[in-house]
């Protein structure tokens, strides 16, 4: 076997039948208007059906719950019926696609919000930094409201229902954001969640508002179509914790009993002490399929699944300029380079009109261009 070959075997994600390794990760691209899906959105999405897997963009729970412009939702009919045209056109394509759910909590600005809504959180401690208001501003993060203990069976139900709404939408399955910030991921740490009660201060209590999303929507759809997204070494809006190893020790053997899709990690693309006792310590928690992303090159996935360290392996700037992505990389051919100008905001430039290559036979150079055109740039905030 070649050294990159293994990218190209099939894998079982739960449910779901994968015939390659490579997975296109969730990635704002901010291109929904008024919550729906672009019209292009399909396209865009079909263009990459080539992929083990794709895990569509970061969306919207709730009206409340997108912390970006431009994010689109799955809590309305015509969300539902735009996301539709999206999985039917994958599908068209022989692709697969699950939809990550997300409530961004306390990172959403209340300029965005109705008036009778105010941004949410564990604890009424402001995330640091500037949120990015619709009109592309950047804002000071508001002062949240502290969810009360009452509330929370409520964000999960809304949870559930947007997994019911996926399925519904013709996605193959879900992943729950607990990433980069969102509300799922503020109640797990202490920097955030300062509350008492059943849903703060000891680990196992800080965890149970994940675990209770996890397993509504595991009764609604099945574990085998749910994946969780986690990002252990994201500090998104300033989130910290005391001990995070023993914050993730405890997430990651909570996740493995519930025999999980997948876990799909963020993860540091160089070695550190810090990692070594991660993974000794963290990471062999967990026993079930992972995803693995941050930052691979084909050399250090290929090395990853081969190692037994992930399943399956996220590329993300790759596959925003490489709507072909798994042909290039089998064939060994040159990748677009990715227009960062053209990331967020924005129409079809930079989005769908990124060229792919005929097949050929292997080892033929072929010199690619980049797309034309610009749109709004957000530098830093969450490049796919």
């Amino acid at each position: 076997m070649a050294q990159h070959d293994v990218l190209f075997t099939p894998v079982r994600l739960g449910a779901l039948a994968l015939p390659n390794r490579l997975v296109m990760p969730a990635m704002m691209r901010m291109r929904a208007i008024g919550g729906v899906p672009h019209p292009a959105t399909a396209e865009y999405y079909a263009q990459r059906a080539a992929a083990g897997l794709i895990i569509a963009e970061a969306t919207a729970v709730s009206i409340d719950g997108a912390g970006y412009p431009g994010m689109a939702g799955i809590y309305t009919a015509r969300q539902v019926a735009a996301w539709r045209a999206v999985t039917d056109a994958v599908h068209d394509e022989g692709g697969r696609i699950v939809l990550q759910l997300v409530h961004h909590g306390r990172l959403v600005s209340k300029t965005d919000l109705p008036p009778a809504f105010h941004p949410v959180a564990p604890s009424a401690i402001a995330a640091s930094g500037r949120a990015v208001t619709r009109a592309f501003e950047r804002v000071p993060f508001d002062v949240p409201r502290a969810l009360d203990d009452t509330e929370l069976d409520a964000v999960v139900s809304t949870f559930w229902k947007a997994a019911r709404s996926a399925l519904d939408a013709g996605f193959d399955g879900v992943e729950i954001n607990a990433a980069n910030g969102s509300l799922l991921d503020q109640f797990l740490h202490d920097g955030a969640n300062r509350r008492g009660g059943a849903y703060g201060g000891p680990i196992d209590n800080r965890v149970r508002l994940l675990l209770n999303v996890v397993d509504a929507i595991s009764d609604a759809i099945g574990p085998d179509l749910t994946g969780v997204r986690l990002s252990p070494f994201g500090r998104m809006g300033a989130l910290t914790d005391s001990d995070p190893v023993a914050l993730y020790a405890k997430t990651f053997a909570s996740l493995d009993a519930r025999s999980l899709a997948w876990l799909h990690l963020i993860e540091p693309g160089s070695p550190t002490s810090d990692i070594d006792e991660w993974t000794e310590t963290v990471r062999v928690a967990y026993t079930g399929a992972i995803i693995s992303a941050g930052g691979h090159t084909a050399e250090s996935a290929a090395r990853a699944i081969n190692d037994g360290v992930a399943a399956a392996v996220a590329f993300g700037r790759p596959f925003v300029a490489n709507p072909d992505l798994p042909l290039r990389l089998r064939l060994g051919l040159p990748l677009n380079v990715a227009d960062e100008e053209t990331f967020f905001g924005g129409g079809e430039r930079g989005y769908t009109d990124y060229p792919a290559i005929a097949r050929r036979l292997a080892g033929v150079g072929i010199k690619p261009r980049e797309a034309p055109g610009q749109s709004r740039s957000i530098s830093g905030l969450c490049a796919p």
